[in-house]
């Protein structure tokens, strides 16, 4: 059994999360690019540059990408020969820490006196017990310009799999400019209730444009790609050939009676960091 020092995990987490929120990742800021590519429209092109250009400066000044700085949403993926004394306690500190050190906005409050709690905490952390003796940690700030435009439906098994694209397509078109488009889309599909949601959010863990080794998954993911590129809702809701930047579905063997869906949205500012410890 390894054991990783818990300030070195601390630390770790406190300066992921304020890189997470200053740098966006080198394949967004290519998919931006490629999108500024294509595009005809003045507006849509004018947009995509701006988006370009603070992504740039934000990374240059050490700056947040976007005022939402998130609330603070970590994946956990601990080895079983690897052990952290205190892990969850301590992620929440490496939070606090990040937030307090990198100057990022307190976003997140008591639920029902909408009290700040101050300290951008707690996060939401999720955990995966994996073979080997690594902690690989995910930390994904999340907006709620998107996260409030996500859904979740219990689908007849009847809907197959043109409910399914109509799901997704149908909450992208609704949304419109809210989630700040292009968007990336990640789908849940299967397991049951709380497991679609949770499917659909690590979706948004892996690289972006990276297909799921499944062909028949990684089609149906370009189906609804080209789908919703079509809408026409274009960057920030002005129009144009880009509304996502891409889709990333996971899936999960279901009960025979249902086809639970969730469908979790992330902004163009797509924030995802890892860390190997």
């Amino acid at each position: 059994m390894r054991e990783i020092p818990p300030e070195a995990v601390k630390e770790a987490v406190a300066q992921g999360l304020i890189e997470a929120c200053r740098i966006l990742p080198p394949e967004v800021k290519e998919a931006l690019e490629k999108a500024l590519a294509s595009e005809t429209k003045p507006l849509a092109r004018k947009t995509l540059e701006i988006l370009i250009e603070n992504a740039s400066l934000a990374e240059k000044e050490g700056l947040p990408l976007c005022q939402d700085t998130g609330i603070p949403v970590v994946w956990v993926f601990q080895g079983e020969e690897v052990r952290v004394p205190g892990l969850s306690q301590i992620i929440q500190e490496g939070l606090y820490l990040g937030f307090k050190e990198g100057f990022l906005r307190a976003s997140v409050c008591e639920v029902l006196s909408r009290r700040n709690t101050g300290t951008n905490t707690p996060g939401v952390i999720h955990w995966e017990p994996v073979p080997g003796d690594r902690l690989e940690i995910y930390l994904l700030p999340k907006g709620c310009g998107s996260e409030n435009m996500s859904r979740l439906a219990m689908l007849p098994p009847a809907a197959g799999l043109k409910g399914v694209e109509e799901l997704v397509v149908e909450t992208v078109a609704q949304a419109g400019p809210n989630p700040c488009p292009p968007v990336v889309v990640g789908v849940g599909l299967g397991g049951d209730f709380e497991q679609a949601a949770k499917l659909a959010k690590k979706a948004l863990l892996r690289p972006l444009g990276s297909l799921h080794p499944d062909p028949e998954v990684a089609a149906l993911e370009k189906r609804l790609l080209e789908a919703l590129n079509a809408l026409g809702i274009g960057p920030l809701g002005f129009g144009g050939k880009t509304t996502a930047l891409a889709v990333h579905l996971e899936t999960q063997p279901s009960h025979i009676a249902s086809l639970p869906v969730a469908v979790n949205l992330q902004c163009h500012a797509h924030r995802v960091k890892k860390l190997v410890l």
